[in-house]
């Protein structure tokens, strides 16, 4: 790179175009026609702006381990006419105040939320640190001093000075230009990492509202159940009673009814425990006693997938990744100047006199202008060591980007798949049910007739509260998967 000042601030400013607005530049058209190869594609440009561009082998091996997508494969299943914007709030399509009310409460209350804000604060306050080694630091001294002798003809000397002290390091090389962009850099990828923990908090929120209802279903059904057996045990203590039931039948009934009750009990336990979770990400105390009803909101339509390239500059953990990417480059060329020499301005104005009042008279006043240059001629190889990690680290922060990217593209593809999967599975399940609820139906009418035993009416009695069972909790796996779908394509609200 050379070390004049117009080409140093021609490629910051090429690497700054990039860094800024990344999400606008154009495909390379080596890979226009693919989602993944847009990823690389705006890998290279980071590297051609900062002067570190991969070679053909490198670009050979990329392209062969990324699989070239223009779309999600798994969104087949999802049609976009009757989606909702991605960047639309997400949040109002469940349409449901109680779940809107407990976001806005975790969001205002969670500890790890606002440490992940302090966090973000931080690193603001680092940037504004490392800016102001721009400019220039003056400093004021007033001196006050009593010098004298053994002699004791002699009286003491008071003396008094004030001094403007300032100095300024000139940035010939942009080492501090680049140590403020490093810094710039990284608040960003603190905010975008404190946006990416609201999202994740909000998410998992939702997911253990929905959990809590679930709960409260299954207790309802197992409750039912209960009620059920008990029924039937006294139906058949009085049919045992009459002789038309043998003692057989008795055990069943009440092994039945222990074997419930021990799953309610159970389920009872299960409850507490999702309200105490979801009560700890509102910040409550896990007191157990949230209610959050009995009611699973509608799963609303799914969000559009769009393309693979779109989550780069969607996800915010995707733009927290970018920005170190950033972040790295500015701090290798920091390391790489670092060896060249330093040129520092240093001025110094006041007065000293024996008397206060005449410290700033302009007969006592002096000044002094200076500049040093300042080389370094051996360090052990501290300098060129420093430059190696700052090297690595650009490496690896690249590297972690494209996992970032390849983790990010496999989260949708797979809560689009998911989807397809519970939906098809709730379809099944209903009819599970209705045909279930049927066949019991008919069992208890021909118990009742003594056409079959209890046995039978008790075994299509169980199928029947797995179907119930099961189907609520597909219900619930099916607002799982919207919220992941919609945290994975990185939605807002």
């Amino acid at each position: 790179m050379p070390a004049n000042e117009n080409s140093i601030q021609s490629k910051m400013f090429l690497r700054d175009t990039y860094c800024e607005n990344m999400t606008k530049t154009k495909y390379n058209k080596a890979f226009k026609k693919t989602g993944l190869g847009v990823f690389y594609g705006l890998v290279c440009t980071t590297l051609i702006a900062c002067g570190a561009a991969p070679t053909k082998k490198t670009e050979a091996q990329i392209q062969a381990t990324l699989d070239e997508q223009t779309t999600f494969t798994a969104a087949s299943w999802a049609s976009r006419a009757d989606a909702s914007d991605i960047t639309v709030s997400w949040l109002s399509t469940f349409n449901d105040a109680k779940l809107n009310s407990l976001v806005s409460e975790a969001q205002a209350n969670n500890r790890n939320l606002l440490a992940a804000a302090a966090s973000v604060e931080n690193a603001q306050a680092l940037a504004r640190q490392a800016g102001a080694a721009l400019l220039p630091t003056v400093g004021l001294g007033v001196d006050a001093d009593r010098s004298g002798s053994r002699n004791s003809n002699i009286s003491p000397i008071d003396g008094r000075s004030v001094n403007l002290q300032t100095s300024w390091e000139i940035d010939l090389w942009g080492r501090i230009r680049n140590n403020q962009r490093a810094a710039v850099n990284s608040a960003k990828a603190a905010q975008a990492d404190f946006r990416s923990a609201q999202q994740s908090l909000a998410a998992t929120t939702a997911q253990s509202y929905f959990a809590l209802i679930e709960s409260n279903r299954q207790i309802q059904t197992a409750a039912e159940n209960v009620k059920i057996l008990e029924e039937i045990s006294r139906i058949v203590n009085v049919q045992y009673k009459n002789g038309i039931v043998s003692a057989q039948d008795i055990a069943l009934t009440r092994s039945d009814m222990a074997s419930a009750r021990e799953q309610l009990i159970n389920l009872q336990g299960a409850q507490r425990n999702a309200a105490r979770a979801l009560e700890v990400l509102l910040g409550r105390y896990p007191s157990a006693e949230l209610n959050a009803g009995l009611v699973l909101p509608p799963p609303p339509a799914a969000p559009p997938a769009g393309i693979p390239s779109e989550l780069l500059e969607r996800r915010p953990d995707l733009v927290a990744a970018e920005r170190r990417v950033a972040a790295a480059f500015n701090q290798r060329e920091v390391a790489r100047v670092a060896r060249l020499p330093s040129l520092s301005l240093t001025g110094v104005i006041g007065g000293s006199s024996t008397s206060l009042s005449d410290v700033l008279s302009p007969a006592n006043t002096t000044w002094r202008l200076g500049a040093s240059l300042l080389a370094s001629v051996f360090d052990g190889g501290s300098a060129k060591a420093q430059f190696d990690s700052a090297t690595a680290n650009q490496k690896q922060t690249l590297a972690d980007y494209g996992q970032s990217a390849l983790t990010a593209f496999n989260e949708v593809e797979t809560a689009l798949d998911q989807g397809s999967v519970l939906k098809q599975r709730q379809e099944q399940l209903v009819i599970v049910e209705r045909e279930a609820a049927e066949a019991y139906r008919i069992a208890t009418l021909r118990y009742q007739e003594g056409e079959i035993n209890l046995l039978d009416v008790l075994s299509i009695q169980q199928r029947l509260i797995n179907a119930q069972s099961n189907l609520v909790t597909v219900n619930r796996l099916l607002l799982d998967q919207r919220v992941g779908l919609h945290l994975a394509l990185g939605g807002d609200w």
